[in-house]
C-alpha cells in the first residue's frame, strides 16, 4: 500500500475536503476547536461511567473489579490501534483519520447508554479504543503546521484545549447524570457527531502529499515502533519516563471516582467538578503559563520541576483527609501540568517532518499500554481497600502508587537529562 498523491479527502476518500493545507495559523484554530469538542465529549462521560458499572455490580468490590476491565478493554485495543492508525495518518494525512476517530467515539457512546450487561459495556469500549487515536493525530497535526522552536508552546495550546474540554465536559456530565445515568452518553455521542460534521465540511488537511510516507505494516507493529521511538537521537530513556508518567496518569484516572466516592462519599456530580477543576488548571498552565515557563526554562528543566510537583501531588491526594484538600492539591500542582507538553517537544524534535504521525502513534502507544496496565495493577488495590470505612487513609493506596511511578519517571528523567548534558 503506497501514499496517495493527492490531498485528503473524506473517509471513504469522496466528499468535500480541501486540495492544500491551511495556512498555520488558521490551520492552528481549526485543530484547537476539534480538539475542544473531543475532549468535551469525552470529559463527559468520565464521572459517570464508574457509577454506570456500579449499576451492574452488587457492591462496591465487584464495581472495582468491572471498573478495571472495562478500562483495561479500551488500553489494549488502542495500544494496537494508535500506531496503526498514526501510520495511516502519515500516509493519508490527518483529516480522514481523524474523521475515523469521531466515528468510533460516537459509535462508543451512543453503544455504552444503550448496554444492559456489562459484558456489552466492554465490548464497545473494545471497538471505541481501536478506532480512537484523535490525541496522537492531533499532535501530529500541530507538529506539521508549527516549526520545531514552536512546538513546546502549541502542545501546550492543545493541552489547554484538552483542560478546557474538561472543564465543561464533566461538569455537563455531572449535571446530565442527575437526570438519568445515561444521558451523559447520549449527549457525548451527539458532540462526537457534531465533530465529525465540523471535521468533514472545514477541517482542512496539515501534511502535504510531498511528505506523506508510505505505508507499511511493519512500522504499525506496536512494539517495533516503541523499538523506534526509543532509538530516536535523544530520546532513548525518555520512553521509560512517559511510561512511568503515563502510567501515573492511568492510576490516577482509573481510581479517581470510585477513590473519592468511597473516601468521601461523593456523587458523579461532585467528581463532576472536581475533574472540571482539573480542567481549569489545564487551561491556566498549558494556555498561559507554559508560554512563560518555556522563557525562563528550557523543555527538560521544566519536565524535571513537574514530575517533582507531580510525585508530591499524587501522595498528597491519597492522604487527603477532607475534599477540600483534593481541590486545593490541584490548584497548587501548577508544574505538573506542563509535564506533558514538555516531553512530546522533545520527543517531536526528535522525529523527522514525515514522521511525525507515527513517532507521536507511538507516544500515544505507550499511554495506551499504560492504560492496559493500569486498571489490572489499580484494580487489585482498590478492591483490597474497598471495605475500609470512609475517610480511612489507607483508601489513598492506589495513589500512593502513583506517587512512587511519578517518581520513578523523576529519577529516569534527571538521569537521562544529565547523561546528555555532558554529550
Amino acid at each position: 500500500m503506497s501514499a496517495p498523491v493527492s490531498a485528503a479527502s473524506g473517509p471513504s476518500g469522496s466528499g468535500p475536503g480541501p486540495v492544500a493545507p491551511a495556512r498555520p495559523p488558521a490551520a492552528m484554530g481549526f485543530i484547537l476547536l476539534t480538539v475542544l469538542i473531543d475532549m468535551m465529549a469525552i470529559g463527559i462521560i468520565v464521572p459517570v461511567l464508574p457509577m454506570l458499572v456500579g449499576q451492574f455490580t452488587p457492591d462496591q468490590t465487584e464495581q472495582a473489579l468491572w471498573v478495571a476491565l472495562v478500562s483495561f478493554a479500551f488500553g489494549i485495543a488502542s495500544f494496537f490501534g494508535a500506531p496503526l492508525l498514526g501510520a495511516l495518518s502519515d500516509a493519508y494525512g490527518r483529516r480522514p483519520v481523524l474523521l475515523l476517530g469521531f466515528c468510533g467515539l460516537a459509535l462508543n457512546f451512543f453503544a455504552t447508554a444503550a448496554a444492559t450487561a456489562l459484558w456489552m459495556l466492554v465490548a464497545v469500549r473494545l471497538v471505541g479504543g481501536a478506532m480512537q487515536a484523535n490525541a496522537a493525530v492531533a499532535n501530529a497535526y500541530v507538529a506539521d503546521i508549527s516549526a520545531p522552536e514552536d512546538r513546546a508552546r502549541r502542545f501546550g495550546m492543545l493541552g489547554a484545549m484538552f483542560g478546557l474540554g474538561f472543564i465543561i465536559g464533566p461538569a455537563v456530565g455531572g449535571l446530565l447524570s442527575a437526570v438519568d445515568l445515561r444521558l451523559p452518553f447520549i449527549a457525548a455521542g451527539a458532540l462526537s457527531l457534531i465533530n465529525l460534521a465540523y471535521g468533514w465540511f472545514v477541517l482542512p488537511e496539515s501534511l502535504p502529499p510531498e511528505r506523506r510516507r508510505a505505508f507499511s505494516w511493519r512500522a504499525v507493529n506496536p512494539v517495533a515502533s516503541l523499538r523506534a521511538l526509543a532509538r530516536l537521537e535523544g530520546v532513548g530513556t525518555i520512553v521509560a519516563v512517559i511510561a512511568c508518567a503515563g502510567l501515573a496518569q492511568g492510576v490516577l484516572y482509573n481510581v479517581w471516582v470510585l477513590y473519592t466516592s468511597f473516601k468521601f462519599g461523593w456523587t458523579a456530580q461532585d467528581n463532576g467538578w472536581s475533574l472540571a477543576a482539573v480542567g481549569v488548571m489545564s487551561v491556566l498552565v498549558q494556555g498561559g503559563l507554559l508560554r512563560l515557563l518555556l522563557k525562563r526554562l528550557p523543555p527538560r528543566q521544566l519536565a524535571v520541576m513537574g514530575l517533582l510537583s507531580s510525585t508530591l501531588a499524587y501522595a498528597a491526594w491519597g492522604a487527603a483527609w477532607a475534599g477540600w484538600v483534593m481541590y486545593a492539591v490541584i490548584f497548587l500542582n501548577v508544574l505538573g501540568f506542563a509535564v506533558t507538553a514538555s516531553l512530546q517537544s522533545i520527543v517531536s524534535g526528535a522525529a523527522g517532518a514525515d514522521e511525525q504521525g507515527r513517532t507521536l502513534g507511538s507516544v500515544s502507544s505507550i499511554n495506551s499500554l499504560t492504560a492496559v496496565i493500569a486498571p489490572v495493577l489499580t484494580g487489585p488495590i482498590l478492591m483490597s481497600v474497598s471495605h475500609l470505612p470512609p475517610g480511612y487513609w489507607r483508601i489513598g493506596a492506589p495513589l500512593y502508587f502513583g506517587a512512587v511511578l511519578q517518581a520513578a519517571a523523576l529519577l529516569l528523567a534527571w538521569l537521562h537529562f544529565r547523561s546528555h548534558s555532558a554529550r
